[in-house]
């Protein structure tokens, strides 16, 4: 029967088996879950795996700078939530989600990931007390059809992503205009946005319109923006210099050059 096992295993499990077995006569519970199921994933709180009541985040505490300078960074999932809890459709609580995963979406170029959009995915993540956070990254195509300026490619903007912390699925070729066919096809139940986003001037008023369509379905669910991001901030324009101002290379000589035609003394 053990060789029957071993048999079904990947070399690389069997090898991790034997060399359990030469440090330890008897493997743990956890040592056993990892060999026997190499597919599954662990989460550093047990419960996590059995039931979604005791769902907790794990993530490194804010500096006192982060924490004194955005406010979103001392936000707790249960402050998230009572936030989130507004947003949603009449009739629908918490309560309600708390037996299954919820899988929320949040698209974007993501051409410049900064602080404030990082603390809305943590936002996002925390929205429910399960998530399955879907990121969609535009592609260059989509960008280039709709006059947005990337200074990073798509592959690159979309790995940024797949980095992320709070990010469990990442589409690199997202829809510029989402659709209530796209979310059912890719069984989403919610798309984040920042509050303020249908009257944001960097917003294309197609996307807008879509977001607003979407509303209207109960679908969209409400982030709190970051403030205080040196992009927020003005920034002092300098002149270029004039054709005048523009230093001219010269070539100086710290002596003056022998003649090659002068007869020499």
């Amino acid at each position: 029967m053990v060789r029957g096992v071993l048999n079904c295993l990947p070399a690389n499990h069997v090898r991790l088996l034997f060399a359990a077995m030469e440090t330890s006569s008897v493997l743990s519970d956890d040592e056993y879950d990892i060999i026997s199921e190499p597919g599954r994933r662990l989460s550093l709180d047990s419960s996590c795996d059995y039931g979604f009541d005791h769902f907790e985040l794990r993530e490194p505490p804010p500096s006192a700078d982060a924490q004194d300078r955005f406010e979103s960074t001392r936000w707790s999932a249960n402050e998230v939530q009572q936030y989130i809890q507004k947003s949603l459709a009449p009739g629908l609580s918490l309560t309600e989600t708390r037996n299954r995963k919820i899988r929320i979406y949040v698209d974007g170029p993501f051409d410049d990931f900064d602080v404030g959009a990082a603390l809305k995915l943590r936002q996002a993540k925390m929205a429910f007390p399960s998530v399955h956070l879907i990121v969609g990254v535009f592609s260059d195509e989509t960008l280039q059809q709709n006059d947005y300026m990337s200074t990073r490619p798509g592959v690159e903007r979309a790995e940024i992503m797949r980095h992320c912390r709070w990010v469990d699925e990442v589409i690199k070729d997202a829809p510029w205009e989402l659709t209530c066919r796209f979310l059912k096809d890719r069984a989403i139940d919610f798309v984040a946005l920042d509050e303020g986003t249908s009257v944001d001037p960097s917003c294309h008023k197609a996307r807008v319109r879509a977001y607003d369509e979407l509303q209207k379905h109960g679908k969209v669910i409400k982030t709190r923006r970051t403030v205080g991001l040196v992009s927020q901030l003005p920034r002092l324009l300098i002149p270029s210099p004039s054709p005048s101002q523009r230093a001219t290379p010269t070539l100086t000589f710290s002596r003056s050059l022998p003649n090659p035609t002068a007869e020499s003394d």
